[in-house]
């Protein structure tokens, strides 16, 4: 069995304190956000949007890795099939836990919080912007479900391709957004000796409440 602690690593890359810590959260994850972006710029980090999403059905929680699309009146907004089978958990239990790892910069953020649907003028807006490729698959893909192969899968493509040739592929029903309002967001800062930085937040009914985490 190979060593999977391997070489130790340090944390040394910056610090997150009390005194450098906005009472609300959002511009701190936008400053951060920032920093991801500049970071895959230099190379160092291929997709700064990436989190897991983690949704759960009573006792058995499943986690997948989604795209953050945006960050809109204090809530995080990602796409997906409605009739996957993270649109059916969420129909269930609309709560759900997210994770942005930023491992090169030394950060993650942690999100848990209420989700609901975007409305659907802006699941068409958004469908409308992505590559056509894209478009046709969000209709040709049965999300989660079960397929006989990879060749009903390139069947089903081709019967998309052939329906809206020449023609705008519009926003299937069964497809958009979902917004999670965080009722909790942590920030965690590696630091050396694993003394690391870990500011939680709280959302109360009229504000934030910040608190250190032991690491």
């Amino acid at each position: 069995m190979p060593d999977l602690a391997g070489e130790r690593m340090d944390y040394r890359a910056d610090t997150l304190r009390e005194q450098e810590a906005p009472a609300d959260p959002f511009p701190l994850f936008d400053g951060w956000l920032a920093d991801a972006f500049a970071a895959k710029e230099r190379g160092e980090l291929p997709e700064p949007t990436a989190m897991v999403l983690s949704t759960s059905l009573g006792d058995r929680p499943t986690s997948r890795t989604v795209l953050l699309k945006g960050v809109e009146d204090g809530t995080f907004v990602f796409f997906t099939n409605y009739d996957s089978a993270k649109g059916h958990q969420l129909l269930v239990n609309p709560y759900a836990a997210l994770h942005l790892g930023w491992y090169p910069l030394q950060r993650q953020v942690r999100v848990e919080g209420l989700v609901t649907r975007v409305a659907r003028e802006e699941s068409e807006a958004y469908f409308a912007s992505r590559p056509r490729g894209s478009q046709l698959g969000a209709w040709a893909s049965p999300q989660s479900g079960e397929v006989a192969g990879v060749e009903a899968l390139t069947d089903a493509y081709a019967r998309v391709e052939r329906r809206f040739d020449g023609e705008t592929v519009p926003c299937p029903p069964h497809w958009g957004g979902f917004r999670v309002r965080p009722s909790m967001i942590e920030f965690w800062q590696g630091q050396p000796s694993r003394m690391h930085d870990r500011l939680r937040y709280d959302r109360t009914d009229d504000a934030w409440i910040r608190t250190r985490l032991a690491p």
